[in-house]
């Protein structure tokens, strides 16, 4: 089993003290990168292509103080959505992208504030429960992709 975006996010190579110790789990890790594929690159996009989705990952990640995997994300955004994945205020965005900024912002930076409420807005601005669902998916896995990274990050440091 070979590493994953963590690893890279980390600079993880074979034989390193955080590379091996993940190994220990290869299940987690190939678990981690199927997750990441499923929610940047599913096989139904339902309507949220890839570079919105990477958009989403880069704000996400750059609201999370990540610098290596606000790069990594970056990268895959397209330029009509730059704006978006800098964290531009969500006033200054398109809807349906504006409410799925707003969105993530909430959920990424106050979780136990998001209510139901907050779902409907999203449905109010014409995304449907599939979207929201694969919208939810990013959130979750781009704030448990952070805080794993950071976590490991304090591991490795003296």
């Amino acid at each position: 089993m070979t590493g994953d975006a963590i690893d890279l996010a980390l600079g993880l190579a074979p034989g390193s003290h955080l590379y091996e110790l993940r190994m220990l789990r290869p299940e987690f890790v190939s678990g981690a990168e199927a997750c990441r594929a499923a929610v940047l690159n599913p096989a139904t996009t339902h309507g949220l292509v890839p570079e919105l989705r990477a958009a989403l990952a880069a704000r996400m990640a750059r609201a999370n103080a990540d610098a290596t995997l606000t790069a990594q994300y970056d990268a895959l955004t397209a330029p009509a959505l730059e704006a978006l994945a800098a964290g531009a205020p969500p006033e200054m965005l398109n809807e349906p992208e504006a409410s799925m900024a707003r969105h993530a912002d909430l959920v990424t930076g106050t979780p136990a504030v998001a209510m139901a409420a907050d779902l409907e807005r999203l449905s109010a601005v014409g995304l449907d429960n599939a979207q929201i669902v694969a919208l939810s998916e990013l959130i979750a896995f781009v704030n448990f992709q952070t805080r794993i990274t950071q976590g490991l990050r304090l591991l490795g440091s003296p």
